[in-house]
């Protein structure tokens, strides 16, 4: 039978249905497709630096203790171990949450709602990065860490360790490290010169001895900036893309393509990777 009297028993209409091309794979748009393809290969981006830090972390005798480093808070006295890098946790599941919210709304094209809960979004991207900028200024600042000095070394009084190999302290130097308010845990810069942590125990060894510290591996500083700079940099692209997303969808641009406001969809799936991304940061990093 020739091609000519198949095509003659096929109606225009069957024939439209028949060439209409490909389809989608995994019932995906091609833009969401490339939006995967993206997030996965930035994933693998993270996932050497945090191993490269895991390597690092093992493989130097001594390293600096979270609880310690990151103690701050903003007004604050004393130390509050860990406390203001949650609350940035939190500000960021929360972000998530609400870009949920808004990937609903465009469900339902609701144009308002989309507006109200990306708002929100970016309120909590800004949230994120002001939090951020603070615990770098006070660490560049105030504790004089660069991505080539780390003030965070190991604790020495009376020439005994308080700390383990691992940077972790020993049960009977935590017993005797305890610190006057009113003295800093950290070095300073005196003269234009860096000295060593010095301080007074009220308790433990006696009064007035003194304590003092070594610098910490310089791949700490690097690791950390590196790391979270990057991160940053996520978030801070995310928060540019929110805006002008948020900004077409009241314009009405998204409203008259009626396909779900899937360029919203589109930069959830970045913020959520965004978010996801952290929770190891704050673990690898944060918590080791």
């Amino acid at each position: 039978m020739s091609a000519e009297t198949v095509h003659s028993h096929v109606s225009e209409e069957e024939e439209g249905k028949l060439w209409t091309g490909g389809k989608s794979p995994f019932k995906a748009s091609y833009g969401k497709l490339m939006m995967w393809y993206f997030l996965l290969s930035d994933a693998f981006t993270f996932a050497g630096f945090l191993i490269a830090y895991g390597t690092l972390r093992f493989s130097n005798e001594t390293w600096p203790v979270p609880d310690f480093v990151f103690s701050s808070f903003p007004f604050l006295k004393g130390t509050q171990p860990l406390l203001f890098v949650s609350l940035m946790t939190f500000i960021l599941l929360a972000s998530s949450f609400t870009m949920i919210r808004a990937v609903q709304e465009g469900k339902q094209e609701n144009k308002k709602g989309v507006v109200k809960w990306m708002i929100l979004t970016i309120i909590g991207g800004l949230m994120f990065l002001g939090c951020q900028a603070w615990e770098w200024t006070k660490l560049i600042k105030d504790e004089h860490m660069t991505v080539t000095q780390d003030p965070f070394g190991t604790h020495l009084a009376g020439g005994v360790y308080l700390d383990d190999a691992h940077g972790h302290p020993y049960a009977a130097g935590a017993e005797a490290e305890t610190f006057r308010k009113d003295h800093s845990y950290l070095i300073h810069k005196v003269d234009g010169e860096f000295i060593q942590r010095r301080f007074k125990y009220t308790s433990g060894p006696a009064e007035g001895e003194v304590s003092q510290q070594s610098f910490g591996p310089k791949a700490f500083g690097a690791l950390f900036f590196l790391i979270t700079g990057f991160h940053g940099f996520h978030v801070f692209s995310g928060v540019l893309f929110l805006l002008i997303i948020a900004v077409n969808v009241s314009s009405g641009l998204y409203e008259r393509r009626r396909n779900g406001y899937e360029m919203v969809e589109k930069i959830g799936l970045y913020w959520h990777f965004v978010d996801l991304v952290w929770i190891f940061v704050f673990l690898v990093f944060y918590l080791l």
